[in-house]
């Protein structure tokens, strides 16, 4: 429980105000402009520097119910 909030805490120091990345979280390589860029619109990139997948979360996506509509 303690190493998830460890995590939590290294992912946040690496956020910008507006929920993207100015550099990844694993490896720390610094984002060009053009990949904050794609991050901010695609939600979704990948580190060149260490393969490291950054995947931001959409609030307000997720499925509420599991059940399908009747």
């Amino acid at each position: 429980m303690a190493a998830e909030n460890i995590e939590e805490i290294s992912e946040k120091a690496f956020q910008k105000p507006g929920g993207t990345y100015d550099s990844c979280p694993h490896c720390g390589q610094k984002l060009s402009p053009w990949q904050q860029v794609l991050l901010a619109i695609d939600r979704a990139l990948v580190c060149k520097n260490c393969w490291y997948r950054i995947i931001l979360d959409i609030p307000g996506t997720g499925n509420t119910s599991s059940a399908p509509p009747q």
